[in-house]
């Protein structure tokens, strides 16, 4: 086999002009597909992170039904006290849950006295909810970002809603909510920061302490619309998930029905949507690698059998064997295959070098100068490379076994 390697390695430098070009193309198709998964796979991860990190947590466990009824906010609902001891119980157990953070979600009126407009809130003790989403300080344009989020009677104001009502930093605020009863009531708050806007459900979300949300809405006890999670690794939500909805299935109501659900970012996200979308295109550019590979190896290959069918004559005349020629040509194949692999691998590794000291932002939605830092796995590099050589080889049977089949009276006549 070491011998058939080396002639087909000497039959390829002896027509350097075609192997450099096919090479060529192979490398360029490989650096493409490369260049095009480090960097889309960035900015999948950075765009997972903005939204997991500053507004949703990795997962989040409400009652059965909350969920599709969340466009109302709806507080009957939301989950009680005896139900939020048992889901802390199971989640304590869970050394993969880095923290988790209780939250009242609602809707109210505000008002600065002269105006008014609807606002969604999220009522959150500022403690967890920086632990579960520590992005959220990032947001605040203006205000303290590192006095704590903020205090009881303080609210952090979405930007679209402190530029159409005119309020600002130390400004008085009035919400008013109705509860699950119906009654109304309402609370002043004052304005302790401005939240920038995010792409998505949550732009327009304000944030208040729970302890307010709980006088404003005349709760007594404990009671949470959801609870969010952060985990230590979040290549470990789908096995926390499996998990979760194990454990939470053994938990019924009276009449058998099941009382929780969990939801991934992902179910909650229409970013998912778009992430779904680059996984598409992805798996498009790679088909197109597998179209150039296959074209330019065949039509090289097919045009090495034509050139040399006096040469294939003379080398079956002599009592070599249908297997060994076959064999020739399919490591022509090979070589070339691993010869762009190799010089596409290396431009690639290169130009990921580059990008990232160059420092490539791009903006998305409302938020600017997000830092990519394109990378590429060790199993995507050998994926992309055993793909290559695998079509390489695979481009190469049918000339292959075209130049096997010759016979050698009809090949020595050819001219």
């Amino acid at each position: 086999m070491l011998n058939v390697i080396k002639i087909a390695s000497r039959n390829l430098r002896r027509y350097q002009r075609r192997t450099v070009l096919t090479s060529a193309l192979i490398t360029l198709g490989v650096v493409a597909v490369l260049l095009f998964i480090s960097i889309t796979g960035s900015f999948k991860e950075l765009m997972v992170g903005q939204i997991t990190d500053s507004m949703l947590g990795h997962l989040q466990i409400h009652r059965k039904g909350y969920l599709a009824s969340i466009d109302s906010l709806p507080l009957n609902l939301n989950l009680n006290q005896r139900q939020v001891a048992e889901l802390e119980d199971i989640l304590d157990g869970d050394d993969a849950i880095e923290s988790l953070s209780m939250r009242i979600k609602l809707g109210a009126m505000f008002s600065n006295f002269m105006e008014t407009t609807n606002i969604r809130l999220n009522a959150v003790i500022p403690d967890q909810e920086i632990k579960t989403v520590p992005l959220l300080s990032d947001r605040i344009i203006e205000g303290d970002k590192e006095g704590g989020l903020l205090q009881k009677g303080q609210i952090l104001v979405p930007e679209l809603i402190a530029k159409g009502m005119k309020v600002k930093m130390g400004d008085e605020i009035v919400l008013v909510a109705n509860n699950k009863d119906g009654s109304v009531n309402g609370k002043t708050f004052v304005v302790s920061g401005i939240l920038e806007g995010i792409s998505g459900p949550g732009g327009r979300d304000g944030v208040i302490h729970l302890d307010d949300a709980k006088e404003l809405l005349r709760i007594d006890g404990v009671e949470v619309s959801e609870i969010a999670i952060r985990l230590k690794n979040a290549d470990d939500l789908p096995r926390v998930l499996s998990n979760l909805e194990a454990e939470l299935a053994t938990l019924k109501s009276e009449d058998g029905k099941p009382v929780f659900e969990v939801h991934t970012w992902e179910k909650l996200s229409p970013f998912y949507n778009i992430a779904q979308m680059i996984d598409l295109m992805t798996f498009f550019i790679k088909v197109m690698l597998v179209a150039i590979v296959l074209v330019s190896i065949m039509n090289v290959m097919v045009m090495a059998v034509y050139e040399r069918i006096n040469e294939i004559g003379t080398i079956s005349a002599i009592g070599t064997s249908p297997g060994k020629i076959m064999a020739l040509f399919m490591a022509e194949g090979f070589l070339l295959g691993v010869l762009g692999t190799f010089i596409g691998t290396a431009v690639s590794l290169m130009s990921i070098a580059v990008l990232n000291a160059t420092g490539l932002t791009f903006s998305f939605g409302r938020q600017s100068n997000l830092a990519l830092a394109p990378t590429i796995g060790v199993g995507d590099v050998i994926a992309v490379g055993l793909t290559v050589i695998g079509i390489a080889v695979l481009a190469s049977l049918q000339p292959a076994f075209k130049a096997a089949g010759m016979d050698p009276i009809t090949a020595l006549r050819h001219v």
